[in-house]
C-alpha cells in the first residue's frame, strides 16, 4: 500500500526540503494590509520580517483553500492508496476542523487528518516519524494511532524578545505592554498542545534560556523520564530571525542533556512569527518513532 505523508509549512518543512524527504506541503496564507502571499512560494522568511518592520501594516495569517487541499488529495490519491495528513495543532488554527470535515465527508477511509497537536519543530518530527513509518511498512490507519497515541509526549518553551508583536496583535494591553516594556520582561510562552500560554517572566536571555532548559529537565525527569530512558526523546530548536543565537542555545541543551540530540534548528512558522516577531527562541523536547 502506498501512502503519501502531506502537512503544511508551519512544519518548518520548505518545499525544496519536502521533496527531498519525498513529503508534500501545503503553503499557508499569509495576509499583509489584505494582500495574500504563500509561505515559501511568494514570502519568503526574509520577506516577512522586513515588511513586518512596518508599524503602519496588518499581518495576520488564514486557512489553505479546503479546495486546493482537496485538488491536492485528489491528485495524490491517483498515485496513492491513502493519505495522512499532519496540519498544525486545533488548539492554534480552525485548519484542523476544516480539513477533518472535508476528509471525513469526501475522502472516508482514504485521508486522515491527525490532529495530533503539533506545531513547528513538534510537527516536523511528527512528518519524519510519520515518514518513517511508511517505509517500515506501517499501515495508515497504524500511523495515525501512533501519532495520536503520542500527541501529548511534547514540549515547546518559546522566549519573546520584545512585547510589541503581541500588543499588536491584542495579546497585551497597551499598558501592560508599556510597562513590561520598562521592566525589559522577556516573557517565556509554553506550547503543550494546545493553545500558546504564558510560562514565566524573566529580564535577561540569559535568565530565559535557563527557565526554558529548567523547564525541559523538568519534563524529562517527569512526564517524559520512562521514554527518556528508552532513548525515545529528542530535542529541537526553533527561532525568528535569530539563528546564530539558536546555534549557541543548541550547544549548550546537549551540554545539559548530553544523552539528547538536537535533531533541527528550524525557522518559527510565520503563522506564530507574526504574534511574537523578530529574535524569539524556543526549545522543544518529544518523542521520536
Amino acid at each position: 500500500m502506498k501512502i503519501a505523508i502531506v502537512t503544511d509549512s508551519n512544519s518548518g518543512i520548505t518545499q525544496a526540503q519536502a521533496k527531498e524527504m519525498g513529503v508534500y506541503v501545503v503553503p499557508m496564507p499569509v495576509l499583509i494590509d489584505g494582500e495574500q502571499y504563500f509561505e515559501d512560494l511568494t514570502l519568503t522568511q526574509e520577506q516577512f520580517y522586513e515588511k513586518l518592520k512596518d508599524d503602519k501594516i496588518s499581518v495576520s495569517t488564514s486557512q489553505p483553500s479546503a479546495f486546493d487541499v482537496g485538488e491536492l488529495w485528489t491528485k495524490l490519491l491517483k498515485e496513492y492508496d491513502k493519505i495522512i495528513h499532519i496540519p498544525m495543532s486545533s488548539g492554534l488554527s480552525e485548519t484542523c476542523h476544516t480539513l477533518s470535515h472535508l476528509a471525513e465527508t469526501e475522502y472516508a477511509d482514504k485521508v486522515y487528518v491527525i490532529d495530533n497537536q503539533r506545531i513547528s519543530i513538534t510537527m516536523r518530527q511528527s512528518v519524519i516519524d510519520a515518514q518513517n513509518m511508511v517505509n517500515d511498512g506501517k499501515s495508515a490507519e497504524e500511523i495515525r494511532d501512533w501519532l495520536m497515541d503520542t500527541k501529548m509526549q511534547s514540549s515547546i518553551y518559546i522566549m519573546v524578545a520584545t512585547l510589541k508583536y503581541l500588543k499588536k496583535g491584542g495579546r497585551l494591553t497597551p499598558a501592560v505592554a508599556a510597562i513590561g516594556t520598562l521592566l525589559k520582561i522577556k516573557p517565556v510562552l509554553q506550547i503543550q498542545g494546545f493553545k500558546l500560554d504564558q510560562y514565566a517572566k524573566v529580564r535577561k536571555v540569559a535568565d530565559a534560556k535557563t527557565t526554558m532548559m529548567n523547564a525541559i529537565d523538568n519534563d524529562l525527569k517527569n512526564r517524559f523520564a520512562e521514554l527518556r530512558a528508552a532513548g525515545k526523546m529528542v530535542l529541537a530548536i526553533a527561532h525568528t530571525e535569530n539563528y546564530e543565537e539558536a546555534k549557541i542555545f543548541a550547544e549548550e541543551l546537549e551540554e545539559r542533556f548530553p544523552d539528547l540530540k538536537v535533531v533541527h534548528i528550524d525557522p518559527l512558522s510565520l503563522s506564530v512569527s507574526c504574534h511574537i516577531g523578530p529574535g524569539a527562541l524556543a526549545c522543544a523536547a518529544m518523542i521520536k518513532y
